[in-house]
């Protein structure tokens, strides 16, 4: 039990620090939203589970279709939260809540990630850590999860963007607190506002939401085929330069394994064989650039470069997974997204310079919800620099970008400090990429010349 009170170390075990209020805090408001979440999902229950659910149920369940192994871990982990947190005591419990989750879409100013906060303390305990990445329990997970997908990309879920139905919206997602809070004057919808739902056909709709990039996010005054650009707006995770073939990216420091990263053991939805070496191997030596996109941010990604569409790709991968040496997390996972970028699920543009200087691969990666790449480009296709490549259905979500060895001169861009905050309403002048501030199609760094890659 002592191992497991590290439930309450919200920062990393490496660190070897004490617990602050403010952590204890946290943890016992998640605590708190579980305990009202089922009590809601309890008295909702109509007695028979949403079909994937359903399915779930029967994975970990005493029935033809179970698995003995993931039944017994799930058992276990909800013994393995201390007493005092245990929101769950029994797995239908947990399974009505998850239930009761996917059957709505999040209400502004509430819980706005909720299965994050239902697995939480499951990924981190000992069973459920090992649970998680069973991989038959992480497709009867993922089909949950699109189930619920299917929902809020429904007309049905859009009420919530405008509860009252009244013009101005007095609540939801486009209220005037929301809209000061994540800046919505900078959608190409605010134009509608004057509309109900201001032209959004669901929640999924309104939340990977088109933004007037000419006006809010142009391509940099100076722009040249040397300028690399952001492919969305975020804050910078990390950069890592000289990046290897194979790694143990599992370790503690989550070191980047191009191998894994980039597909070279991975069927995806487009291609029936995994990415060809000739594709990995010119990246051994290079950089990635990591960022996380927060739930405010704009969801869709870009071209850091023009050029040819080589080859696209979605593996799914893991859908809530995250490394125990890092210590407890109370965001889900964001503390594991250099592992993650090697096991969730993500997609994968490989860019081929139209200058001559070699490959790019954008890569943007599900971290928790519902985990879902949209990619709109066409392998074969001319993308310009700025042009949108895809998008991120609801949920937390990173972006690498891996460049080919001897490419990047220098990074404008740094990674962000573990206090930085920046605003929804981004501009050049409160968004330096130096600081780790992203906006996408800014200049994020330099490339070399094309005889000298």
């Amino acid at each position: 039990m002592k191992e497991i009170m590290n439930i309450l170390r919200v920062v990393s075990e490496s660190r070897q620090a004490e617990i602050s209020p403010e952590d204890k805090h946290k943890v016992e408001q998640i605590v708190k939203w579980q305990k009202e979440t089922l009590t809601q999902a309890e008295l909702a229950f109509s007695g028979s589970y949403e079909p994937a659910v359903q399915a779930l149920s029967d994975y970990l369940s005493c029935t033809p279709s179970s698995d003995s192994t993931a039944r017994r871990f799930a058992t276990q982990m909800l013994t393995e939260v201390p007493e005092p947190y245990r929101a769950f005591e029994t797995l239908s419990q947990w399974l009505v809540a998850i239930n009761y989750v996917i059957q709505r879409a999040p209400e502004f100013d509430k819980e706005t990630f909720p299965m994050s906060k239902l697995f939480v303390f499951y990924m981190f305990v000992p069973s459920g850590n090992k649970l998680f990445v069973m991989n038959e329990f992480n497709t009867k997970l993922t089909q949950v999860l699109q189930a619920w997908q299917t929902y809020l990309d429904s007309e049905e879920s859009k009420v919530v963007l405008n509860p009252e139905g009244t013009i101005p919206a007095p609540t939801g997602w486009l209220s005037q607190s929301a809209q000061e809070q994540l800046c919505l004057s900078q959608a190409k919808n605010y134009a509608d506002r004057a509309q109900t739902y201001w032209g959004f056909t669901s929640y999924n709709d309104f939340f990977h939401r088109e933004l007037d990039l000419d006006t809010y996010r142009p391509l940099p005054a100076n722009d040249s085929n040397k300028i690399v650009v952001s492919a969305n707006d975020g804050t910078v995770y990390r950069i890592a330069r000289d990046v290897q073939y194979c790694n143990q990216f599992w370790l503690k420091g989550q070191p980047y394994s191009l191998f894994d990263m980039l597909g070279g053991n991975a069927i995806s939805k487009e291609h029936d064989a995994p990415t060809p070496s000739y594709l990995i191997e010119p990246f051994v030596g290079g950089d990635v650039m990591q960022s996380f996109l927060s739930g405010a941010d704009y969801h869709r990604w870009h071209a850091p470069i023009s050029g040819k569409v080589v080859r696209k790709q979605t593996i799914e991968g893991f859908t809530f997974s995250e490394l125990r040496s890092e210590g407890f997390d109370a965001s889900a996972g964001t503390e594991s997204q250099g592992y993650q970028a090697m096991v969730n699920t993500r997609g994968i543009v490989f860019i081929e310079d139209e200058f001559g200087r070699g490959l790019v691969a954008v890569i943007p990666i599900g971290i928790t919800e519902i985990s879902s790449v949209e990619i709109t480009v066409d392998e074969g296709q001319y993308v310009k620099k700025g042009q949108e490549l895809g998008y991120f259905s609801y949920g937390g979500s990173t972006l690498a970008l891996v460049f080919q060895r001897g490419m990047v001169a220098s990074f404008m861009a740094e990674p962000a400090s573990d206090d930085a905050q920046f605003p929804a309403c981004k501009s050049a002048e409160n968004c330096p990429a130096e600081k780790g501030c992203l906006r996408v199609r800014s200049a994020i760094a330099t490339l070399h010349d094309p005889q000298k890659c």
